[in-house]
């Protein structure tokens, strides 16, 4: 997914919902902090970005993002990409993620914002979530230098999780950025 494909799913979201802001918690988040010239191929090849409402306690509202710019609809056979309406409890995110969500607006989301997580808080949810697409892009923004090793650990470090998971987490940390990038080991593992 290229910047302005995003900007328009971010767009047509916004008219769909009659809504001025939506959150963007899936791998295309990045395209909102990062130049897209800068990320690695492994970064952009996901056609979806997932789409949270605000203020979507039953969900009806992501229901209705996937029912008309979803997956096989109109739109996506239209413009090669589509969202995924998901709630705010599919991403699972560090203390704090919400003052770091950086706002993609412009001419081209006709003014409405689309919050993108920050890439550390991005990388932890996607190591969290764990899949191997999760597990390739986390590891080429570590490859590209784009997210730092030690930042993830302070941020893994601030995340509600259990202990076998935090101790499952520090070793992927290390796995993943191992990279040439060196890990702040005076850090305890998250």
């Amino acid at each position: 997914m290229r910047r302005d494909q995003l900007e328009h799913l971010i767009r047509a979201a916004g008219a769909i919902l009659d809504e001025r802001e939506i959150l963007i918690v899936g791998s295309q988040s990045i395209l909102g902090s990062v130049d897209e010239d800068r990320l690695p191929p492994e970064a952009k090849r996901s056609i979806e970005a997932d789409l949270v409402p605000l203020e979507d306690p039953d969900e009806t509202k992501s229901t209705l993002i996937d029912g008309t710019i979803g997956e096989l609809s109109p739109f996506h056979e239209t413009f090669g990409v589509y969202a995924h309406g998901v709630g705010e409890r599919t991403a699972r995110l560090p203390d704090g993620w919400r003052s770091r969500l950086v706002a993609l607006q412009n001419e081209n989301t006709r003014g409405i914002i689309g919050w993108c997580l920050e890439p550390h808080d991005l990388a932890v949810a996607k190591m969290l979530a764990g899949r191997p697409h999760d597990l390739e892009f986390c590891r080429a923004l570590f490859r590209a230098r784009i997210i730092d090793p030690a930042e993830v650990r302070r941020r893994l470090a601030s995340t509600d999780m259990e202990e076998g998971e935090r101790m499952r987490m520090g070793k992927m940390l290390t796995s993943l950025a191992s990279t040439g990038q060196p890990i702040d080991d005076d850090q305890p593992t998250p």
